[in-house]
C-alpha cells in the first residue's frame, strides 16, 4: 500500500485504510474517504504540497500532510 501524497496525477486509486484520528479522521469520513472509495488525483499544485482529487464526483483539494495519511491500492 502507498500513500495517496505519492499517487502521480492523472492515476486513479482505491482507499485501503486512514492513519488519522479524532476531528481529522471524522472530516476525511465526511468527505467520502471510506474504504474501497475510488480517488482520481486529477493535479498536483506549485511544491507539490497542494493537489485536487475527484473523490466520488467532488473535486478535493488536500494538502501533503492530509493525504500521506491516506493508505491506497492500486486498481
Amino acid at each position: 500500500m502507498k500513500n495517496l501524497a505519492d499517487i502521480q496525477a492523472k492515476n486513479t486509486v482505491k482507499v485501503e485504510g486512514l492513519l488519522s484520528d479524532g476531528n481529522l479522521r471524522e472530516r476525511m469520513l465526511a468527505l467520502g474517504l471510506t474504504e474501497g472509495a475510488l480517488i482520481d488525483v486529477v493535479r498536483k499544485g506549485p511544491k507539490n504540497n497542494l493537489t485536487v482529487y475527484n473523490i466520488r464526483g467532488t473535486k478535493i483539494a488536500l494538502r501533503r500532510e492530509e493525504s500521506s495519511l491516506i493508505l491506497v491500492s492500486s486498481i
